[in-house]
C-alpha cells in the first residue's frame, strides 16, 4: 500500500482542474488514476461524426488556451488531444488504465483507494468520475420483447448504421438533438420525450449557467439526487438548425414497447427499427459504497463539493459541477479545500 497525501479519480475536465488547482496550492504530493486507456475523459467515447462545430462549446481548462481546430474535425480526437496536451503541460502524471474498485476508511486519518492489486492509503480524495460509465435506461413494459435494435447514446458509433431506417430517439437533453440533427438526414426519425421540447430563445450566458448550477447545487445539499443542469436550463440548439428540429415529428412518451415498435395507452401504435435511449446518465459513485455516505433523500449531502458525512472527500463533476462550466470552478473549490484540511492536520500534529 502507498501513502500520498491526495487522490484523483478521474481525469476528464473536473479532474484536471483538479490536479492544476492542488499543484497551484503547493500539493504535489498526489496521484491521479484513469480509467481510460488515453486522455479525453468522457469525450474521448463520443461518437467519430460528431463534429467539434456541432458540440455546445468546449470550455477552457484553467491556465490552458480555448480549444482552437476545425470545426469539422470529430469532436472525440480534438478534446482528446487538448486534455493531453494539458496534462504535459503541467506536468500532471496520470495512471492507466486504472479502475478504481473501491474507496473504505483506512487507519488513522486515511482513506484507502482499492483498485486491483493496487492500493492508495490517502489523507484526502477527489471523485472526478463523472457519468459516462452509467447510463440510463428507463423501464417500459414489452422492452425485451423489441423485434428490433435498443441502443443507448453511450453505444452510438456511427450514423451510417442507421440509413433508411425508422428510428425513435426518446430523450429531450443535448445528446438528443445532436443525434437527431444527424439522425434525420439519413432516416425515418420519431422524437419522443415527455413533454413537448421547448427551446430558449435567449443566449447561453455566464448568468444562465451559473443560475442553472445554483439550481442543481440546492438539491445536493439537500441530499437529493442531482438534476441535470440541462434539465435546469431548458435546451438550446443551433440557430440554424431550431427550425429542423421543431419540424421533426415528435410524440409525448408512450406507455409500453411492443416486438414491433411502441403503443400508447390509447391504443395508437408506432413501428420501428431502433429505438434509441438519449436518456442521460447518473453518477458513477458505486466505489464509494464503502463509506456510506447515501442520505435519506438517496443522494449525498453536499457544501460544496466536500461531502457532509465524510470532509476528506470532495465530489468534482457531480451536480451542480457536472456541466463543463463548473467542472473547472469545482476543481478550485476542491483543491483550496484539501489545502485547508491537510495545513488544519499538519498544525494540530504540532
Amino acid at each position: 500500500m502507498r501513502e500520498t497525501d491526495v487522490v484523483v479519480i478521474g481525469a476528464g475536465q473536473a479532474g484536471l482542474s483538479t490536479g492544476y488547482h492542488l499543484s497551484h496550492y503547493g500539493i504535489d504530493d498526489f496521484v491521479m488514476l484513469d480509467s481510460g486507456d488515453g486522455a479525453g475523459g468522457a469525450w474521448r467515447h463520443r461518437w467519430p461524426s460528431l463534429r467539434l462545430g456541432k458540440v455546445n462549446g468546449i470550455y477552457p481548462l484553467p491556465g490552458f488556451p480555448p480549444v482552437d481546430a476545425d470545426a469539422d474535425l470529430p469532436a472525440s480526437q480534438v478534446v482528446s488531444e487538448y486534455y493531453a496536451a494539458y496534462e504535459q503541460r503541467y506536468g500532471l502524471h496520470v495512471l492507466r488504465p486504472v479502475e478504481v474498485t473501491s474507496v473504505d476508511y483506512g487507519q488513522d486519518d486515511r482513506l484507502v483507494v482499492s483498485a486491483g492489486d493496487d492500493t492508495w492509503a490517502a489523507r484526502a480524495v477527489v471523485n472526478a468520475t463523472g457519468t459516462w460509465t452509467r447510463p440510463f435506461w428507463p423501464y417500459y413494459p414489452g422492452m425485451a420483447s423489441f423485434r428490433g435494435r435498443q441502443l443507448h447514446t453511450a453505444d452510438f458509433r456511427d450514423v451510417e448504421e442507421f440509413r433508411g431506417r425508422k428510428v425513435i430517439v426518446v430523450g429531450a437533453g443535448s445528446s438528443a438533438v445532436g443525434l437527431l440533427l444527424e439522425l434525420s438526414e439519413i432516416a425515418d426519425v420519431t422524437w419522443i420525450t415527455r413533454r413537448r421540447p421547448e427551446f430558449r430563445d435567449d443566449e447561453f450566458t455566464e448568468d444562465v449557467g451559473r443560475a442553472a448550477v445554483a439550481k442543481v447545487d440546492e438539491r445536493v445539499r439537500a441530499g437529493l439526487p442531482p438534476l441535470s443542469v440541462v434539465s435546469v436550463t431548458g435546451l438550446w440548439a443551433p440557430p440554424d438548425e431550431r427550425a429542423r428540429l421543431e419540424s421533426l415529428p415528435w410524440q409525448p412518451i408512450f406507455h409500453e414497447v411492443t416486438p414491433d415498435g411502441v403503443r400508447w395507452r390509447d391504443g395508437r401504435t408506432l413501428s420501428a427499427d431502433v429505438i434509441l435511449w438519449a436518456t442521460g446518465f447518473r453518477a458513477a459513485l458505486d466505489h464509494l459504497a464503502p463509506l456510506g455516505l447515501r442520505s435519506p433523500g438517496g443522494g449525498i449531502v453536499m457544501d460544496g463539493t466536500r461531502v457532509v458525512a465524510e470532509p476528506r472527500l470532495h465530489l468534482v463533476g457531480y451536480g451542480p459541477s457536472a456541466s463543463t462550466v463548473g467542472a473547472n470552478r469545482a476543481g478550485r473549490t476542491a483543491a483550496r479545500g484539501i489545502h485547508a484540511l491537510l495545513n488544519s492536520s499538519e498544525l494540530a500534529a504540532v
